[in-house]
């Protein structure tokens, strides 16, 4: 499934860390980053993760909220939270339903085997629910602050309508 920007973003809905429940109707009026990552407490993961973490406040002042989403459980969620202060909520997309929706399960290779794995991949999904930029595949140096710049952009462009 291709996505196309200025189209409608994918639904999604599922449990998150703590024992919530997130879903992308919830979050109107709101710009939301989706960022889904390959598997919690791994090297790559925790610094994107951590450097969301870090920024959450810039985030915050330009009306945006952080959702990440794996294929991990709540309870992985919930310790990697913990282990590492973040401050945004975790979807436990164990039956790959938001992953399918938004395309980032990929053929990906490991030791010569190869597996099919979550691409590391960010939507920026506006506050009506409309897509308005892809990062796929994602490079983990300088990602978060791309985004943070499409988020003020884009907050920036909403408040001058």
């Amino acid at each position: 499934m291709t996505l196309s920007l200025k189209n409608p973003a994918p639904v999604f809905s599922g449990a998150t860390d703590g024992n919530g429940t997130i879903a992308l109707e919830s979050l109107r009026g709101k710009n939301v980053v989706l960022f889904f990552y390959p598997k919690d407490n791994t090297s790559g993961c925790t610094v994107e993760s951590c450097g969301f973490r870090d920024a959450l406040p810039d985030f915050t002042a330009c009306n945006t909220v952080i959702v990440g989403v794996s294929k991990d459980s709540v309870k992985s969620h919930d310790k990697f939270k913990k282990d590492h202060d973040l401050n945004f909520p975790l979807l436990s997309d164990g039956e790959g339903l938001a992953c399918d929706a938004y395309g980032v399960i990929k053929e990906k290779s490991m030791y010569g085997k190869k597996y099919l794995g979550i691409e590391r991949s960010t939507f920026l999904v506006d506050a009506n629910g409309i897509l308005q930029q892809i990062w796929q595949p994602v490079t983990i140096a300088g990602h978060v602050a791309a985004v943070l710049q499409a988020a003020q952009a884009l907050h920036n462009s909403a408040q001058a309508a």
